[in-house]
């Protein structure tokens, strides 16, 4: 039971959400299946059929980039010339039927109960009306808090522009 949580941990932070959809990325796919990345998109490519826009779609330079940004995992892909295929979760129940291997198998009902788990959690956020009223509190806080600010800066550059005004002293005669 242990390990299996691990598992799931483990694939979780593997899911990402680009073009609205949660993903995994060919090369985290390949990791946990113990194949190379080559392999993943070899048997993709002899099998398109099985495989329509919705299930899987290339991302783009702008999207990888971004990517490379945000997790220092992915730093190799920074020179790649070819940018990672993600796959949704029925892309991912697809590929289970394009590689038999027992091991591959096993890993795939792993990532289908982990993408249904995290599908899940964000529903319930999503229906916590509690969680849903403390934000508003909060973002109302933060709104009086910003105009608060914008008082006193306006204040503050008020004064000191009536300050700069009372040190200029006329010179000449008077």
């Amino acid at each position: 039971m242990k390990k299996e949580l691990a598992v799931t941990g483990k694939i979780e932070s593997k899911i990402f959400f680009i073009r609205g959809k949660n993903v995994m990325l060919d090369r985290d796919l390949a990791e946990l299946y113990a194949v190379p990345t080559k392999r993943i998109n070899e048997a993709v490519k002899r099998n398109k059929k099985r495989f329509p826009q919705d299930f899987i779609f290339q991302l783009s330079r702008r999207e990888m980039e971004e990517l490379v940004a945000n997790c220092d995992r992915f730093a190799s892909l920074k020179h790649s010339s070819s940018n990672p295929y993600a796959f949704t979760e029925h892309g991912v129940a697809m590929l289970s039927s394009v590689l038999s291997s027992d091991r591959a198998v096993k890993i795939n009902i792993q990532i289908i109960k982990t993408f249904v788990a995290v599908r899940q959690y964000a529903l319930k956020v999503q229906g916590d009306e509690n969680i849903a009223g403390r934000l508003g509190i909060v973002e109302r806080a933060l709104l009086s808090t910003d105009k608060r600010v914008d008082d006193i800066i306006l204040t503050l550059n008020a004064m000191l522009e009536a300050e700069e005004k009372e040190d200029c002293k006329k010179i000449g005669f008077v």
